[in-house]
């Protein structure tokens, strides 16, 4: 997922996520940019952070995922690779669904394009991933039936990564027992705080840092400018001098 927040040129910051279709358990990283080696290096994090084995991986059709080194890794490791089909986004619907509560609602649709906000982006993943996996009660799709043009759902009882995983029998004992141990270790209230500040922080940053020039692509109806900062995804700005496009 990138925080571009505009469409101008430049590299800016993106976020990996990964989760676990049977737990939901969901980590998050912040890379510096959509290079293969950043994505590489943040799935090996996750890898090795992860309280069970990592079985398999299926990604989108990205080129950070689909490349050599990231093939011959999961051949290494024993870990099952597949991807989507192009333009099918349900396909990758167990991941897609965190992208607006794990990332757009924590962070914003901002443009994160320095080491200051990758630093702040990283740290702040890192305390969010805790307060997800063992305190955020999340609800699975159990069924679904069409009858006529009514859709109707059912869900089970709605409950943390963290309490699936001890309910799970393919999860050894031993990793059960670090799980609740790490459990019992953390205070939820100063998660959510700690979490508070880092999104400030981040926001801050964010707001008093360097605007940069950013080079929009010229349209038909525009006169072809520069213009300082990034542009709101959400707040359309129209060039001084240029004529609207229904005038």
């Amino acid at each position: 997922m990138a925080h571009d927040g505009g469409s101008g040129d430049g590299e800016f910051c993106q976020t990996l996520v990964l989760t676990c279709v049977a737990t939901g358990w969901t980590e998050m990283r912040a890379l510096r940019n959509k290079a293969q080696r950043w994505s590489f290096a943040a799935i090996v994090d996750i890898e090795a952070t992860m309280p069970f084995p990592l079985l398999g991986l299926d990604s989108d059709n990205g080129s950070e995922f689909i490349n050599d080194q990231l093939y011959r890794w999961c051949q290494a490791n024993e870990v099952t690779f597949t991807r989507s089909r192009p333009y099918r986004k349900n396909d990758s619907c167990f991941v897609e669904q965190k992208n607006f509560p794990i990332v757009r609602q924590q962070v914003g649709y901002a443009r994160y394009d320095t080491e200051a906000e990758l630093q702040v982006l990283t740290e702040l993943y890192g305390y969010l991933r805790l307060f997800v996996n063992f305190f955020q009660p999340q609800m699975k799709l159990v069924s679904k039936a069409r009858r006529g043009a009514k859709v109707t759902r059912r869900y089970d009882t709605a409950t943390t990564p963290y309490r699936r995983a001890l309910a799970s029998r393919k999860i050894d004992a031993e990793t059960k027992a670090a799980l609740t141990q790490t459990y019992l270790g953390l205070n939820p209230v100063a998660l959510r705080r700690r979490i508070g500040d880092l999104q400030d922080r981040l926001l801050e940053v964010n707001r008093t840092k360097q605007p940069k020039e950013v080079r929009y692509s010229p349209r038909p109806w525009q006169r072809f400018e520069l213009h300082p900062g990034p542009a709101s995804r959400t707040f359309p700005v129209r060039q001084p001098g240029s004529a609207s496009r229904t005038s």
